[in-house]
């Protein structure tokens, strides 16, 4: 008899981890770090709960290092096993997790304790790692048969089914939000016997597409008029490009006033990059604006602002302008130096386009703080505070809820488990599974074990 615990990203967005035994086999679907609170981070230094060693695979289900910021710890501490992940997952994987390593290094060293994995345990986990395709079905291990399927989040996420003693599972790992400029919509699965979901946002709807373009056109005209500078913390992946190929519309089509545009994330011009490689990954309208000559991620005023110099340049720039950069909670990175310099400006407005988690700096602002930390130094929030939930990579439930209703109807379904979001969202959307869908449903706990 198989069985399935839940390592991480429990009751919890981040931190996604789990383990697949059988007799003979054993497999982790994802390793990521925990992020957000003092207290999630430290939960990434604490010893693995199972051997490392004793892992014959890892499956990743896309390159956010939620999903793959433990994998160097892994390696570290003897996995010698294969990672099984997409093309442009492992592209993506080579820039994500260094640059985590970095910033990991530096606050380690700031607070004088040894940094979580080194450079070197980064390049030997990119070692370990096996390109696949989507729809092929392979070995995962021993008697563990997976297969990949296009989850339409980021390029290259995947939606990962698992055979294991006779039984399927599905593993949704983070869910489009279709439909969307880049991307394929997600694929549906018609059948499994158990299904892990995530529920970032399990307990609302996002604005509809055309909502959000108009959202973004009225933010940057209301921020422009007052000659105000708009800030857009902006995840790396996708989002970023989500924003430029959105951005370009509406420039070429003479929507918005052309002010200078900054792209102020080195991570986030190497994704761009990346995503020029992989066009064959695009939906087909994308791909026809591509085949015509359309430079989707360039437009008039844009920079790429890719070293620190650079960056520290955009204060000399008179507003009206625009600048994107990471992180997209306000963790860390260049966003920092600009919310020092702008919160206090009541003609500038800051942007939130992604999920901001509990405890992160992001979510401080958005919740309507006064006055928010930076540096060490306190700083008055007197500029507009905006957000847009349709920018959102992650369904929303009702999307979720679809998803989940497709395998349903399969008519194998025993139970889901639903994972990835904080306790309210999860509790939510188990909730809606089952009064609405009559599922067998919950949230489990860290730690717990289930027999399937």
């Amino acid at each position: 008899m198989a069985t399935l615990t839940f390592h991480g990203g429990a009751r919890s967005v981040t931190g996604a981890n789990y383990l697949i035994e059988t007799e003979n086999s054993k497999i982790l679907v994802d390793c990521g770090l925990a992020q957000g609170t003092r207290h999630a981070e430290k939960q990434n230094y604490k010893k693995f709960s199972y051997d490392p060693s004793t892992i014959d695979a890892v499956l990743i289900t896309h390159a956010h290092i939620d999903h793959t910021g433990r994998l160097p710890k892994l390696v570290k501490d003897g996995f010698r096993g294969k990672i099984f992940m997409t093309r442009p997952t492992k592209d993506f994987a080579e820039i994500m997790l260094d640059d985590s390593q970095g910033i990991m290094a530096y606050e380690a060293k700031r607070e004088g304790r040894e940094a979580l994995y080194s450079k070197k345990d980064v390049v030997k986990t990119l070692e370990y790692i096996e390109e696949i395709e989507y729809g092929k079905v392979l070995k995962a291990a021993g008697d563990i048969k997976c297969r990949f399927r296009d989850a339409g989040h980021i390029l290259g996420s995947a939606i990962i089914e698992v055979w294991a003693d006779g039984q399927k599972i599905v593993f949704s790992g983070d869910l489009g939000n279709p439909p969307v400029p880049l991307l394929r919509p997600t694929e549906f699965i018609t059948e499994a016997d158990y299904v892990v979901v995530e529920s970032t946002y399990g307990d609302r709807e996002h604005e509809k597409l055309d909502e959000r373009k108009n959202l973004l056109e009225d933010a940057i005209e209301d921020t422009v008029a007052r000659g105000g500078t708009l800030m857009i913390p902006s995840f790396a992946l996708e989002r970023t490009q989500e924003l430029l190929y959105e951005l370009n519309s509406l420039v070429e089509n003479h929507r918005v006033p052309e002010v200078p545009v900054f792209i102020d994330s080195p991570l986030a011009i190497d994704a761009t990059k990346i995503y020029g490689k992989y066009p064959e990954y695009y939906n087909k309208k994308a791909m026809y604006l591509i085949e015509s000559g359309d430079q989707v991620f360039q437009f008039p005023r844009l920079k790429f602002t890719y070293t620190a110099q650079e960056s520290k340049g955009i204060s000399d720039v008179p507003s009206p302008k625009i600048i994107i950069a990471g992180s997209g909670m306000s963790t860390g990175g260049r966003i920092l130096h600009h919310e020092r310099r702008y919160l206090p400006d009541p003609n500038s407005s800051i942007l939130f386009i992604g999920y901001q988690a509990a405890g992160t700096l992001g979510r401080r602002i958005f919740d309507g703080a006064k006055s928010v930390k930076i540096f060490g130094e306190r700083v008055p929030v007197r500029c507009g505070v905006k957000a847009i939930g349709g920018y959102s990579a992650h369904a929303d439930q009702k999307k979720l809820r679809e998803w989940v209703e497709k395998i349903k109807d399969g008519g194998k379904l025993k139970k889901t488990f639903v994972v990835q979001g904080e306790e309210g969202p999860s509790l939510a959307l188990v909730q809606l599974l089952q009064d609405h869908l009559g599922i067998d449903a919950e949230a489990p706990m860290l730690g717990d074990i289930v027999k399937l």
